[in-house]
């Protein structure tokens, strides 16, 4: 299996050590991209949510499994942040550099919704959709002094959160649980900060999925949405191009992903439901090392053993990872971040 997994990536070398696009600006600071609204319920949208069937419980059980069995390798390689790093465009890139890359994920998240630097206008009560094992929870709950709650559909991910939590001391400040985040175990109104990062791609029904993150927040809260999404449609398109359709199909299979929509689409959604102050910008060009990284990692002979020891949905997954960084080369993948806030 090792000479298989290594011959499959070095057959792929082109795609994860050449460089994505650069930025077209300057500027480090990541450029918000206008976009044109689009219907939820047009005709091209529909279209392209009926092209990748799945059933809901399938769909979850995946998701579940998936996260619990690659979980542990993950956070033994990467530590307890599951989600792209932030880096500067066009820079090298040292090994050593990935772990404070996504750091810096959340701190630009943070920034680019407008989060007060003034310590009384910080966060009191954080809700994570999509924790994995809480790094995100508990970075913003030691950051703001806020509580945070977080939700999986993953049970391992769920134990695995709290424990890394009580270890931490910040048992009484954090608690994770599993959850549809289709169908959140909260009130309305309850959270001042919505989080979801890099959780939306694995929900099935975006409108609901918003709707729900809409719900939760408090009036004047904010929603911090950093997702996969395809890229945008051009006037006159229907639908994503056959090749398009078929390279998401691939990733999808791999990652137990639904359909994916645009960030045309989720603004379309938020303007939906009145919410304020919508923004939304592709931040590609300054995740570009993330999965070239995934996959160096993964070929040490640490990672190698780890790989083999977690079970066929991590091993498939990784073996996927070569296509993402091909729909990113290739403009189909977008890296998005989209906030806004609800109404006081």
């Amino acid at each position: 299996m090792t000479t298989a997994i290594t011959s499959f990536l070095s057959y792929y070398s082109p795609l994860f050590f050449s460089p994505f696009p650069s930025v077209s600006t300057s500027s480090k600071t990541p450029v918000s991209v206008p976009l044109r609204s689009m219907s939820w319920s047009s005709p091209r949208f529909a279209a392209r949510a009926s092209s990748l069937p799945m059933e809901p419980e399938v769909l979850q059980k995946g998701i579940a499994e998936f996260y619990d069995e690659s979980s542990g390798i993950w956070e033994e390689i990467w530590g307890d942040h599951m989600h792209h790093g932030f880096y500067d465009a066009d820079s090298a890139v040292s090994v050593s550099d990935h772990r404070a890359a996504q750091i810096r994920m959340i701190e630009e998240a943070l920034r680019f919704a407008g989060i007060s630097e003034n310590p009384s206008k910080w966060p009191k009560a954080i809700v994570d959709v999509g924790c994995g094992i809480g790094g995100s929870s508990r970075y913003m709950a030691k950051k703001f002094g806020a509580k945070s709650t977080g939700i999986t559909l993953s049970p391992v991910q769920a134990a695995r959160a709290n424990a890394v939590s009580a270890a931490q001391g910040l048992a009484d400040q954090v608690s994770f649980q599993v959850a549809d985040a289709l169908k959140q175990p909260f009130l309305d109104g309850q959270f001042d900060l919505v989080w979801s990062m890099e959780s939306g791609e694995h929900m099935p029904d975006k409108a609901k999925f918003v709707g729900e993150l809409a719900r939760v927040a408090a009036p004047g809260g904010t929603i911090i949405i950093v997702t996969w999404c395809h890229r945008d449609l051009g006037p006159t398109e229907e639908s994503l191009k056959p090749w398009e359709e078929n390279l998401l199909k691939k990733i999808c299979d791999s990652y137990y992903l639904p359909a994916w929509c645009s960030t045309a689409d989720y603004v379309r959604l938020l303007e939906s439901l009145s919410l304020q102050n919508i923004k939304s910008a592709d931040w590609s060009p300054f995740v570009a090392p993330f999965w070239p990284a995934v996959i160096r990692s993964a070929l040490t002979w640490k990672g190698l053993a780890s790989l083999l020891r977690s079970g066929l949905k991590t091993i498939k997954g990784a073996l996927a990872m070569p296509l993402m960084i091909e729909g990113y080369k290739k403009g189909l993948i977008k890296f998005a971040v989209i906030t806004c806030q609800k109404p006081e």
